[in-house]
């Protein structure tokens, strides 16, 4: 079956009659069709139905209506015909009913006051205008009137009135002064409804002479003038001088002083009213009261609730403000004033009429021969109004009759229409606050069907979406619609398709077979026609990568991305907008192929970026946020609040967070006293705080200023508080970091860190010092100093403890009493050197020192500790000049050894000991003497190789650099390479200690050997030293072999081995500096001594070391 969205033909009287049947035709709009078609005529256009005009210009009534054939306009005035010919300013435009009252020409605008309405006709009816009043506009002169001067006393209440003159419309009402400025209004002063100025109660301030009321008349654009008041108002201390001055001595009598009073109301007047406002107007409600002080008005419903959203309160909330009232508005409204003495209120019963509204207008309704149908009229209003038919513009009664139609209230049922049932019908509804007059035509005709959609039409529609295919038609009666796919296709049934009424096919989910030719055929008992048309479904248009939200800082770098997939035949087009509007026109925003790109961002490119991607077809879009950060703006409106001594308060408001919540506030403080300018830390309070209560000091002289913190930054300071001094106070604290110490043996140097500035507490501030010897029966010495931070007390005897305290005072006394603390006088050199100084030798490299401390009496300051001084007198093992080094270990505290390390094997030193205290160095001890014991050598000085024969090679050596002690012997061990490198059998010989050269024979010819050299002492070997030599060939075989040391090849492989040997050189010489020990002193670490620890700073065994550096010429 056919799915329509149509009710068929049923035989149900009742709502065949109730209803405009389905069979009434809808003509379409198609413009070739209406000009072939008959039409009875439609009002399109006329003037208001109250029409003030200027009474200066032209009056145009319009009228214009359409009908084929097009339709003649007649007028009437005041109910009778008006016969526009015999007026010579009156025309009326061609084609058109509007009429044209040449005022300008000599006429005059009050005679062509009156109701006017158009008539349209053709053949087929009649169709009526409203009744259109015509009023001229007026803006009558203010009448004459001597105004009183208004003198008034202050607090009472004062009305000035305005009673503008009565103009058409009513003009609107403005208070001004003689030099065009409008007058303040307030809650205390303000302009009620009907113009009047209301004053709740009269200050001084209000005095003046030109208080005038305007009155503007927007028709005729003019401004009428009352003439100025004058107010002047009486103070009462000004009032009781003029009383006082005009009566005697013993007169008592005066005026009062301004009292304050409860409210009253000025208007409304009692304490009821009732208002009655039409539907869909603006309901105004106002109440002013005079009162002192001024009282605040509050509006309530009684029994309901104000109705949100077309709630508004103007002029300081004394005037209830209603939009779009209706029925359910009416009620009663109270509004109250109150003040601290008491309240008043009045109750105003809203009643909420309404002119007529339609519930149903009637339709125009077309008809074929035979058919039946209605035209229905409903119309609602308070009260109801009355529902009364017209046919052509006569009234339905006196019309001539028509078989077909039969009136039935607010409905009109024709039955078996025939085509001279063709007329206009006007349904009238009114009540006693106005009309709705309406016009609908019942047209009847006879024609066979016509397809208006365009032949072979394209349709194109995305897959998924619903397609839509036209088959718009006319035909009377109504033609019925079938739909074939193909030229040879069978009729389309089926759920996939809806068949609407206006011959349209909607395919709901398109797909691509869904493309192809559609066939529409319409017939009634007239005829039949088709029409062709083509349907194509497209591939949707995506968006594959949309724009992502962003935060990004301010003058920094934003893209959004928005890549699409579409439709290869469809042509996109990519729109960005920014919050719904264009984009600005700003260089900064740059629109690439897939993307937008915003450069230095700002605070205005906050919003909400919009990617559109269009075609012919579709339309898809993404949005994405861009959140612009910043620092915070600075707080404003600092204010001090709750002023005492030793605090206040600080409120401040924040600025804007820029995007990032602010999360702390940093509050800094200038003492413009004493340190103008500069601006220190006060504290720190959370972001959710804007008030903190801030400890002052005494007499400093407090600015504060506000920094916002978020998470990008710190924002800029805010402006600086009002300055707030605090008063003098003693100072609450002394110095701090109070020290005694001496820099002669017979002075003591007392020093302290002055107070700052805020910490004085008051002006003169001084410093008193007080010093005793500790552990001595005296009493305290003091003195008073200013503008320094130190005092020097002289005579004192060398390095004794006294008792120190510098207190602070100002003008206005003295800081709590100070702590005491222990100095010393000044320090002088040590006077005894340590005694019974032992030396134990470990090593050969290795001694321990030991000494019997000093008396602390003879330190005469600060023990610091013992310097050990040490040195090498001469190596037992030979004589020789040398440079001789003094090394020094410092042993901190009161320490009596210590360990003494790196000394030379074999070897005779000296050493002494200092006791050391902050003066410095007393007296050495003795000399004493100790000698180390042998160790191994160093390697031989050299080792070189020279002579080779067939079977000999001759050594040479060098002695030991350090023989550290007696040469016993020489070892020599050597051994033979072949040619892969291989090492064959060790020898080995001991030489004696004084040669110094070796002839080895009985060697292999042609044979390269690898020599180890090293030197003995009676404790053991030394490191060796190595060499490599080669003996030479045989001369009958060096006859019979080739000279390759003249081949190519040998010559620049020997280049390469010589190259390998350079890098490996170089390497094991890295090597050797990072850390290569002697084998002597892998021998020393192997048997170290179990007494030798690390040297820690807190053991002191080792000191610290130092190298005095002297030479010294002596025979050994």
């Amino acid at each position: 079956m056919m799915k329509k969205k149509s009710i068929s033909a049923s035989k149900a009287s009742l709502f065949f009659f109730l209803c405009q049947m389905i069979s009434a035709l809808d003509v379409p709009l198609d413009s070739k069709l209406l000009e072939e078609l008959s039409q009875p005529p439609t009002i399109t256009q006329q003037s208001p139905k109250d029409y003030i005009v200027d009474p200066r210009e032209n009056i145009v009534i319009q009228c214009e209506a359409k009908g084929k054939p097009p339709p003649s306009f007649s007028w009437t005035r005041n109910g009778t015909h008006f016969d526009i010919d015999k007026d010579e300013l009156v025309t009326m435009k061609p084609n058109s009913g509007t009429l044209v009252i040449n005022i300008m020409n000599g006429g005059k605008a009050e005679a062509y006051e009156g109701v006017y309405q158009c008539t349209a006709r053709n053949e087929r009816g009649a169709a009526i205008s409203n009744n259109i009043v015509i009023r001229p506009s007026r803006s009558p002169l203010w009448t004459k009137e001597k105004l009183e001067p208004n003198q008034v006393r202050e607090g009472d209440s004062l009305v000035l009135h305005c009673r503008p003159p009565v103009g058409l419309p009513p003009p609107i009402i403005f208070w001004m002064d003689n030099a065009f400025q409008r007058l303040p209004q307030s809650e205390r002063v303000s302009q009620g409804l009907n113009g009047d100025l209301y004053f709740s109660n009269v200050q001084p301030e209000d005095t003046r002479e030109d208080y005038i009321c305007y009155a503007r008349f927007n028709h005729t654009q003019t401004i009428q003038q009352k003439q100025p008041i004058s107010v002047k108002v009486f103070s009462m201390d000004s009032l009781n001088d003029t009383i006082a001055a005009n009566l005697s001595d013993t007169d008592i009598y005066g005026a009062k002083p301004v009292t304050e009073r409860p409210p009253i109301l000025l208007t409304p007047t009692g304490t009821t009213s009732n208002k009655v406002e039409l539907r869909g107007n603006v309901l105004l409600l106002e109440c002013i009261a005079a009162g002192l002080p001024t009282p605040v008005i509050r509006w309530i419903k009684e029994g309901g609730e104000l109705p949100a959203n077309r709630t508004f309160f103007e002029n300081f909330k004394k005037t209830l403000k209603i939009i779009d009232v209706s029925e359910a508005d009416s009620g009663n409204y109270k509004c109250i004033a109150r003040n601290i003495l008491g309240s008043t209120h009045h109750v105003i019963s809203v009643t909420v009429k309404a002119a007529p509204y339609w519930i149903t207008a009637p339709r125009n309704l077309v008809l074929s021969p035979g058919e039946d149908g209605s035209l229905i009229c409903r119309a609602n209003g308070n009260p109801k109004p009355s529902i009364s038919w017209l046919s052509n513009g006569v009234p339905i009664a006196i019309a001539p009759e028509d078989p077909s139609r039969k009136v039935d209230g607010d409905t009109i049922i024709f039955s078996a229409v025939q085509e001279r049932s063709s007329a206009v019908y006007q349904c009238n509804a009114s009540n006693e606050y106005g009309y709705l007059l309406a016009n609908a035509f019942v047209n009847v005709l006879a024609e066979p069907p016509r397809i208006l959609t365009p032949a072979n039409k394209l349709y194109q529609v995305i897959l998924d979406s619903p397609a839509l295919i036209d088959c718009a038609y006319f035909g009377s009666p109504k033609p019925e619609i079938e739909w074939f796919k193909g030229v040879k296709g069978s009729i389309l049934r089926g759920n996939e398709y809806v068949f609407h009424d206006n011959g349209t096919l909607e395919i709901p989910v398109a797909q691509k077979d869904s493309s192809g030719t559609y066939t529409c055929v319409a017939r009634n008992e007239l005829g039949k026609i088709q029409n062709e048309v083509q349907l194509e479904v497209k591939d949707p248009t995506l968006i594959i990568k949309q724009p992502e939200y962003k935060v990004i800082q301010r003058y920094g770098h934003v893209s959004f991305e928005c890549i699409i997939k579409h439709d290869s035949t469809l042509i996109p087009t990519v729109i960005w907008l920014k919050d719904n509007d264009e984009l600005p026109d700003d260089e900064r925003f740059l629109v690439g192929k897939d993307n937008l790109t915003i450069m230095n961002v700002t605070d205005k490119d906050d919003g909400t970026y919009t990617c559109i991607v269009n075609t012919t077809l579709d339309s898809v879009s993404a949005s994405a946020v861009l959140t612009v950060v910043a620092r915070p703006n600075p707080p404003f409106d600092l204010e001090l609040t709750g002023q005492l001594e030793r605090s206040i308060e600080l409120s401040w408001i924040p600025g804007d967070e820029n995007n990032s919540p602010i999360t702390s506030f940093v509050i800094e403080y200038e003492d413009g006293l004493h340190e103008p300018g500069v601006w220190h830390y006060q504290t720190e309070v959370p972001g959710s705080q804007t008030t903190v209560q801030l400890k002052l000091s005494p007499y400093v002289n407090y600015s504060f200023r506000v920094i916002a913190v978020n998470e990008i930054g710190r924002s800029q300071p805010s402006e600086p508080s009002e300055q707030y001094l605090t008063k003098s106070a003693n100072p609450d604290e002394n110095p701090s970091n109070v020290q005694g110490i001496g820099s002669e043996p017979d002075n003591l140097v007392i020093t302290w860190e002055s107070l700052k500035g805020f910490q004085s507490n008051g002006p003169g501030l001084q410093y008193k010092v007080s010093w005793r010897q500790k552990d001595v029966d005296d009493e305290w010495t003091s003195v008073v100093v200013a503008n320094v931070s130190k005092y020097i007390v002289s005579g004192t005897p060398t390095f004794v403890p006294y008792e120190i305290k510098v207190q602070a005072l100002n003008d206005l006394g003295y800081a709590p009493e100070p702590s005491e603390v222990i100095g010393h006088s000044g320090e002088d050199l040590p006077m005894v050197a340590p005694g019974n100084v032992q030396v134990h030798v470990i090593n050969s490299t290795l001694a321990k020192v030991h000494w019997d401390p000093v008396p602390l009496k003879s330190v005469r300051g600060h023990l610091q500790g013992y310097k050990v001084y040490y040195w090498k007198v001469q190596s037992l093992s030979r004589r020789s000049k040398r440079h001789i080094e003094k090394k020094i270990l410092t042993f901190r505290g009161n320490k009596t050894f210590g360990m003494l390390p790196g000394l030379e094997p074999y070897s005779s030193y000296k050493l002494n000991v200092r006791v050391v205290n902050g003066k410095g160095e007393g007296p050495a001890s003795p000399d004493k003497v100790f000698k180390t014991p042998e160790g191994v050598p160093s390697s031989p000085s050299f080792l070189k190789i020279t002579n080779p024969t067939l079977d000999s090679l001759t050594l040479e050596w060098g002695s030991p650099t350090h023989p550290n002690g007696i040469l016993i012997s020489y070892i020599l061990k050597f051994q033979p390479i072949n040619n892969t490198h291989e090492l064959g059998p060790l020898v080995e010989i001991r030489i004696p200690a004084n040669e110094s050269s070796l002839i080895l024979k009985n060697l292999n010819y042609s044979t390269r050997y690898k020599f180890y050299f090293n030197a003995q002492t009676s404790v053991g070997s030394g490191s060796q030293i190595t060499e490599e030599a080669v003996t030479i060939m045989d001369e009958a075989m060096a006859s019979r072999q080739v000279d390759i040391a003249t081949q190519g090849w040998f010559i620049g492989l020997m280049c390469a081995v010589a190259l390998l040997i350079l890098i490996l050189l170089i390497v094991c010489f890295i090597r050797r500096n990072k850390g290569g020990k002697y084998p002597v002193k892998e021998k020393e670490d192997a048997h170290a001594d179990p007494e030798i620890q690390p040297m820690k700073e807190d053991d002191g065994t080792f000191g610290e070391y130092r190298l005095f550096s002297f030479v010294s010429s002596a025979s050994f």
